[in-house]
């Protein structure tokens, strides 16, 4: 099956067509998040899900580069919850960061906890998200961060800006096709539909009417926010007959590189600028799954954007191999030039035998993941908490820094990595084993993209860098949801320096009890 994500019009039109202008706000501001189920149609059939204000996708943040926000989170659904504040380093503060069970206990239902966002060098295009099973695939949202006031973008100011959020979406409720897929030992059931702004594309049952659509003025420069929420799918996104310009990725800015497609990979943003230099029509945005393991079968497309097959390796890293970090005068590059500490780490996707090969996964064993063969096993009292008080028993200080002999890798796939209180610098990548002699010395030491979230290719490698100097403890995970299910997930603890201000903050009061 081709697979087209969300199909939506782009009307570009000979009249100026008002509304939907974006605004920074400065001051330190205090939001409210209420968890709570609220009823959506999709697909001709209605569904509760869980979301944030009512709202599918949730609340935009509008921050400025440098603002604190507080945002009182009041869990109102029937489910335990967390929210994580993604690409944001969050310095000295991980007690606010999100993810269950590694930097605090699940928000329970009833209860409130208090969030800080704490803004450094972040700007540009981040997201928020659920981070408790599987509740992310509705409880998410854009958070865009400007310029200091005083300061501009590096690039011409575009004349509108429009959040781009993909995601997917199941008839049925989510975290029971992940509780079947446990049950089972195989891969969950995929998404019934894919989303761009919570509506499926106009080729799909029942979604013509709310079909996402984008009126822009002929002559005039959009800035794209876009924002891979997926729970799953790494997707090629491509404009017809028009050109995408990357300016940014992650929270950071770039120099400019220009594409027909982009390709995103669960969890990353792209900021990209349109401009709609063709003639007044109706042009389709669209994307199509990029999936290495070839489950999807494509059939003749209909006129959309020419966009790489379902299985195109090499077109899936040619964004990847062109980024460069901006690495001016107001944008820095601080990649660090030599390193102390080197680890090397095998993502991989296992398996694990069943008894006479009941389990649905590869020749009757049960799907599992791990980093350097070591599948996660997520504590009930939170591994910050544990290290802060010094309880005993919660987690193991052994991570090998090699991967052990014999690692086995069952399923080449990509794995977009993604660091929590860290922006990285990707400083190499490469198809095939990594060659410790050789490979180094391709290294970009000058301009590498600065980053929270890298894929690393199918059977091939990426070699990140950055300066330990946010103590915390911080989760390094796969964001392809089953793969965080099955365990390729690992924790940082970073221990505080000598001063002050290297030193990690107390908690807060109300942190959630496990």
């Amino acid at each position: 099956m081709w697979l087209i994500m969300k199909v939506f019009l782009l009307q570009i039109l000979a009249f100026l067509v008002f509304g939907g202008g974006i605004h920074c706000q400065a001051s330190t501001r205090r939001l409210t998040f209420v968890v709570r189920e609220a009823s959506y149609t999709r697909l001709c059939s209605a569904k509760n899900i869980l979301t944030v204000n009512g709202k599918f996708p949730g609340p935009t943040i509008y921050a400025t580069k440098g603002e604190t926000i507080i945002v009182d989170v009041y869990n109102k659904g029937n489910e335990n919850v967390t929210i994580h504040w993604h690409g944001v380093t969050m310095p000295r503060y991980p007690w606010t960061d999100g993810p269950e069970y590694i930097t605090q206990c699940p928000i329970q239902p009833g209860s409130k906890f208090t969030q800080k966002i704490i803004l450094s060098t972040e700007e540009g295009t981040l997201w928020w998200h659920a981070h408790s099973d599987w509740t992310r695939a509705t409880v998410h949202g854009a958070i865009i961060i400007y310029p200091k006031n005083g300061t501009k973008y590096p690039f011409h100011k575009p004349d509108r800006e429009v959040p781009i959020i993909l995601g997917e979406w199941w008839k049925n409720d989510v975290n029971a096709v992940r509780d079947e897929g446990l049950a089972t030992g195989g891969d969950p059931d995929p998404s019934d539909a894919l989303l761009i702004n919570g509506q499926p594309g106009d080729l799909y049952p029942c979604s013509k009417s709310d079909t996402f659509k984008l009126t822009v003025d002929h002559g005039k420069t959009y800035l794209l926010r876009i924002i891979n929420a997926a729970l799953q799918e790494a997707l090629f996104f491509s404009i017809a007959k028009h050109k995408m310009t990357v300016v940014g990725t992650d929270g950071s800015y770039t120099k400019p590189l220009t594409r027909d497609f982009i390709t995103i990979f669960p969890g990353q943003t792209y900021d990209v600028l349109l401009e709609a230099n063709q003639r007044p029509d109706h042009y389709y945005m669209a994307a199509i799954t990029y999936s290495y393991s070839g489950y999807y079968t494509p059939s003749s497309p209909p006129s959309f954007p020419l966009l790489p097959a379902y299985n195109d390796t090499n077109a899936s890293v040619q964004v990847m191999a062109g980024l460069r970090s901006l690495a001016d005068a107001e944008h820095p590059c601080n990649v660090p030039l030599s390193t102390s500490t080197n680890l090397i780490y095998t993502v991989s996707v296992n398996s694990y035998p069943c008894v006479n090969n009941s389990c649905a996964g590869a020749n009757g064993t049960r799907f599992s993941s791990s980093i350097n063969n070591i599948s996660f096993d997520t504590p009930t009292v939170d591994i910050l908490q544990a290290y802060y008080y010094n309880i005993s028993g919660v987690y193991g200080d052994k991570f090998p820094s090699d991967p052990p002999r014999w690692t086995n890798v069952l399923a080449a796939t990509h794995h977009p990595m993604h660091l929590h209180g860290y922006s990285f610098y990707v400083v190499g990548w490469g198809f095939g084993n990594f060659d410790g002699n050789k490979d180094p010395l391709r290294y970009n030491l000058v301009d590498p993209p600065f980053q929270n979230t890298i894929s690393v290719p199918s059977n091939g490698w990426v070699a990140i860098r950055f300066e330990a100097s946010n103590p915390g403890v911080w989760f390094m995970h796969c964001h392809v949801e089953r793969h965080l299910t099955w365990g390729m997930e690992t924790a940082f603890i970073v221990k505080n320096g000598k001063h002050p201000e290297a030193q990690m903050l107390p908690p807060p009061s109300d942190m959630p009890p496990c």
